[in-house]
């Protein structure tokens, strides 16, 4: 008989990855959500399932096996209500792709603060690329594979984003606990979630905890060049670093750019493993490259193949992605929020176009940035761009004013350095700002992990590109 899955939240994007895999998996899916924006609504649509606009007890009437409830779901979500007085069997994605999933495969878990998205494409991508026929599950769109996930077979590796975000309403773990790794990454380690974790100590526990499950036979795979390398001495089974930093074990040597791709000489322990030739920008895409590398090299795949896989890496949506080009401007989205993130991608964007004036759109959005936490580290983070707009803090009067970020104070310390910065009422005021103010050779950084009030749409739309 074949097994009934409804996913509540099917919109977020490893929801919607979770259901392609139930699909590869032979079971029936619906779901539910509110009303979406793409890449999650072009990727809920992909999937050609059932899916109901609005959440209402009666999307559950089919009497699915399981319900699947995303973790933006909380105690008041009527579907969330209905399964809980029903008694209906229901579980968080996490929980359901360790059983169904992850047990009978090898998991490769892609963790840290920044670049997991591009670094389980990446490394998905290269596996693929060396025949070793990897599943995968990716939190974005990739441009290089049809859907963000892939069951692949028993036995084979499981490449899978594993986010240190808390799991669902009833289960406050780190999702990455549920993901059984046998190689895990770790990309970075900084604060960040300032709504689940209090510390830095706090996020530095729950990864020491998920080194826990590695077996003895098992991989840490560490970067070298900020704080995941901490993390070596609470492994229990072997341990690798990779990096620029002298001391790393996998070590990158940029030798410079030629055609779009940045050239980086790669050495194991001191011995030039290889050359390879990456079609990504900024010093921080390099890591992810020696990452997705360490992975192959791990699992037996030849330098050549890994070199090829590198080379025709075709990205992710978001992640550094050209969406309009006129006559006179580069538009690019990316998903950048932290603060460190956003640092590195104006500097990949500034190494990729030296000759452009870049305008970075910037909307505080996720849980950290709507309050001042980060307020000093915006700063800093905005300070080699040469205009900001800083758009609406978003959902801003769920914040207390004393904890909101101060977008003004913000963009008064910028403008003392130099830079143009603008804390805009609406997005609105952003759109026609930019329009007035570009010139020719103008970069567009636009810097959202969310739909930014549909700036993309409005410039495509002016632009007579139809909508993105």
């Amino acid at each position: 008989m074949t097994k009934k899955v409804h996913i509540s939240g099917i919109g977020g994007t490893a929801m919607v990855a979770g259901a392609r895999l139930a699909l590869e998996a032979g079971w029936e899916v619906r779901g539910s959500d509110n009303p979406m924006y793409p890449p999650g609504s072009t990727m809920v649509e992909a999937l050609g399932v059932p899916v109901a606009e609005g959440y209402a007890a009666e999307n559950l009437d089919w009497e699915p096996d399981i319900v699947l409830l995303g973790n933006v779901l909380s105690r008041g979500n009527v579907e969330v209500e209905a399964a809980l007085e029903r008694r209906m069997r229901y579980m968080s994605l996490p929980e359901w792709l360790k059983e169904e999933v992850l047990r009978p495969r090898r998991p490769v878990v892609i963790c840290g603060t920044h670049g997991k998205t591009t670094t389980t494409t990446m490394t998905a991508h290269v596996l693929t690329a060396c025949g070793l026929d990897p599943g995968y599950l990716i939190g974005g769109q990739p441009l290089g594979f049809k859907y963000p996930a892939y069951l692949g077979p028993v036995g084979a590796p499981f490449v899978i984003e594993g986010d240190e975000y808390d799991t669902a309403f009833f289960d406050k773990r780190a999702k990455f606990l549920h993901y059984l790794p046998e190689i895990a990454v770790v990309t970075s380690m900084e604060f960040d979630h300032g709504d689940i974790y209090n510390s830095m100590e706090e996020i530095e526990i729950a990864f020491q905890r998920m080194l826990r499950q590695i077996p003895v036979s098992g991989w840490l795979i560490a970067c070298a060049d900020n704080e995941a390398a901490t993390l070596l001495p609470h492994a229990f089974g072997q341990v690798t670093t990779y990096g620029f930093a002298m001391d790393a074990t996998w070590r990158g040597e940029v030798l410079g750019a030629n055609n779009g791709f940045q050239r980086m000489a790669v050495y194991n322990e001191g011995r030039l493993w290889g050359e390879v030739e990456a079609p990504v920008a900024g010093r921080h895409n390099l890591q992810n490259v020696l990452a997705s590398i360490v992975v192959g090299a791990i699992l037996g795949a030849s330098p050549k193949a890994i070199a090829e896989g590198v080379r025709s890496f075709p990205g992710v949506r978001r992640r550094m992605e050209v969406f309009l080009e006129t006559e006179d401007m580069i538009f690019i989205d990316d998903f950048a929020h932290h603060p460190t993130a956003i640092r590195e991608t104006i500097a990949a964007a500034r190494e990729r176009w030296p000759e452009r004036r870049i305008q970075v759109l910037f909307e505080p959005r996720s849980n950290t940035t709507v309050t001042n936490t980060f307020q000093d580290d915006l700063q800093q983070a905005f300070s080699q761009a040469d205009f900001l707009w800083l758009g609406p803090i978003y959902r801003e009067e769920r914040i207390p004013a004393p904890s909101r970020l101060d977008r003004e104070v913000v963009c008064a310390a910028l403008r003392k350095s130099g830079v143009q910065a603008h804390a805009a009422a609406s997005v609105e005021e952003i759109y026609d700002g930019v329009l007035e103010s570009g010139s020719a050779g103008d970069l567009i950084l636009i810097l959202s992990n969310g739909a930014f009030g549909g700036i993309y749409a409005k410039f495509r739309e002016h632009y007579g590109m139809g909508v993105h």
